[in-house]
C-alpha cells in the first residue's frame, strides 16, 4: 500500500452520518461522494486528527467499515442503475460471477489463516474491503456497454496455475513470480492447500489480464509479511 495498513485511526460513527450514508468527520457529515473520491487510505489517515493517537489498532476498523459500506452503496447504486436501463449483466452471467466471488472469498479465509503469522482483525478488515474491487469493476464494465461483450469470468475447465516461472519483465509475470515465492515459502500442507484454492480463481473462469494482474496482487496482499514492503498499492 502507499502508507502501511498499520496507520492508526479511529472513526466513530453519529446517527446522523449513519443517515446520510456517510460519516462523522470533525463534527460535520461526510457524504460518501465525497469519502470515495479519496483513496481508502487517505481517508483512514484523515481521522488521526480526531484521535488518541495512543488507541490501538482495532480503533481503525470503524474507518475501513465506512470507506467499505461506501463502496458497497456505490456498487449497489450501479447495479440497480443497470438493471433498470436493462443493460445489468444476465441472470446466468451474474451466477458465474458468485462462483469467482465466493472462490475469492475461500481463498482470502484460508490465505489469511495460512499466513505467518495469521493475519489480525485490522488486516482482515483490508482484505474484506479490497477485496470489493472485483464487484465493483463486474458492474462497470456493463456501464459503457455498447455491442462488445464484456469480460465476466465465465466457467471453464478446472484447471490450476501454471508451474513453469513466468516472465518477469511484465507486471503480471512479476506479480505471478512473486505470488509463487509466497505460495514457496509456506509450509507443504498449506501451500498445496491454498494452490488448488487459487486454482478455483482463474483455473475455473476465465478473465482478462487486467483482472488476472488484480486477483494476484491481491492474493499476494493477504499472504504478504505486514512487515514487508507492500508489492503493489492499494486497488483503491
Amino acid at each position: 500500500m502507499k502508507t502501511h495498513y498499520i496507520v492508526v485511526v479511529s472513526l466513530l460513527l453519529s446517527p446522523a452520518a449513519l443517515a446520510q450514508g456517510g460519516s462523522s468527520h470533525r463534527g460535520a457529515a461526510v457524504p460518501c461522494a465525497k469519502i470515495l473520491q479519496m483513496p481508502s487510505t487517505d481517508w483512514i489517515a484523515s481521522g488521526n486528527e480526531m484521535t488518541n493517537k495512543n488507541r490501538g489498532p482495532e480503533d481503525f476498523l470503524p474507518a475501513i467499515a465506512t470507506y467499505a459500506r461506501c463502496y458497497d452503496a456505490r456498487t449497489d447504486r450501479l447495479a440497480l442503475s443497470l438493471a433498470r436501463a436493462g443493460k445489468g449483466p444476465p441472470r446466468g452471467v451474474r451466477g458465474n460471477f458468485r462462483d469467482f466471488e465466493q472462490a475469492l472469498e475461500d481463498f482470502r479465509s484460508k490465505a489469511l489463516a495460512a499466513a505467518e503469522p495469521p493475519a489480525d482483525d485490522l488486516k482482515t478488515a483490508y482484505a474484506a474491503l479490497y477485496e470489493k474491487q472485483f464487484r465493483y469493476e463486474f458492474y462497470q464494465s456493463y456501464q459503457n456497454q455498447t455491442v462488445k461483450s464484456p469480460s465476466a469470468p465465465k466457467p471453464q475447465a478446472a484447471a490450476v496455475p501454471s508451474t513453469q516461472a513466468p516472465d518477469d519483465s511484465d507486471p503480471l509475470g512479476k506479480a505471478k513470480n512473486h505470488f509463487g515465492e509466497l505460495l514457496g515459502s509456506l509450509p507443504e500442507d498449506k501451500m498445496h492447500e491454498l494452490h488448488r484454492a487459487f486454482g478455483e480463481i482463474l483455473g475455473r473462469h476465465v478473465v482478462d489480464q487486467s483482472t488476472q494482474l488484480e486477483v494476484y496482487r491481491y492474493a499476494i496482499f493477504l499472504l504478504e509479511p505486514t512487515s514487508a514492503a507492500p508489492f503493489s498499492p492499494p486497488p483503491f
